[in-house]
């Protein structure tokens, strides 16, 4: 359990969330999106505390994506995307032209652009996590949150889809956090990294985890080994 926790994720930032099995990184994140209360305490986003807000005005404010594949029945990728719109079309769901740019949007910075008119239960594991990703990206709120949203990507995506998240927070201003267990893509491709270790919260760059030893520690017990800059490997 995670317990006297304090930090905060600026605007332009990307954060990647770091800690072995077990560590805690899900339920902080879900405790970060409201979708389970915190024991004590608050969270707050841009300034209002979360559990104040209700499930519409939290949804303007977080988007969430987390692990596993949702259900999607017989819904094509471009209708899923268009679901991120959802807290802002009102009652009827009714598409502006500005929710089609947004959807669009998400579907090219996700590099799934082609596959918009594709039945989801006929995408392979790595195409459906892209589009759940595009989703969140749809829904253009100032917090986007993700748990492991890597897994089931090749090397190429994962750093494309960590490159992209960074290029969002900085570009468009949001604050992005993501929990990873690709540690050099987390060193080489955020801003700044959150260390879960021993149900403590440690928050600095790249260098000063380093330099101070946290970040091996964190993984102490391992056999993971990390050089001055910051790649790791594997004692035999």
């Amino acid at each position: 359990m995670l317990s006297g926790i304090n930090f905060d994720i600026g605007a332009r930032e990307s954060v990647a969330l770091l800690g072995v099995n077990g560590s805690g990184k899900s339920t902080l994140l879900r405790t970060l999106a409201g979708l389970q209360p915190a024991l004590t305490g608050e969270v707050r986003v841009e300034g209002v505390p979360i559990a104040l807000l209700g499930a519409a005005q939290r949804a303007r404010k977080v988007a969430v994506v987390l692990t596993g594949r949702p259900p999607t029945g017989q819904l094509d990728v471009e209708t899923l995307v268009a679901l991120g719109r959802q807290p802002w079309t009102g009652r009827w769901g009714t598409l502006t032209t500005d929710d089609h740019a947004q959807v669009d949007r998400a579907l090219r910075l996700t590099g799934a652009d082609h596959l918009r008119q594709k039945a989801l239960h006929t995408c392979s594991d790595g195409e459906c996590q892209k589009v759940i990703i595009a989703r969140a990206l749809a829904q253009d709120t100032p917090l986007i949150l993700l748990d492991e949203p890597t897994a089931f990507l090749d090397l190429p995506n994962r750093a494309a889809i960590v490159r992209m998240l960074r290029q969002v927070a900085h570009v468009e201003g949001k604050s992005v956090l993501f929990s990873t267990h690709d540690l050099q893509l987390a060193i080489d491709l955020s801003d700044r990294l959150l260390l879960i270790s021993d149900g403590a919260l440690w928050t600095g760059t790249h260098a000063e985890a380093l330099n101070t030893g946290t970040l091996e520690r964190t993984f102490a017990g391992s056999g993971i080994r990390f050089d001055s800059g910051g790649t790791h490997r594997f004692e035999r």
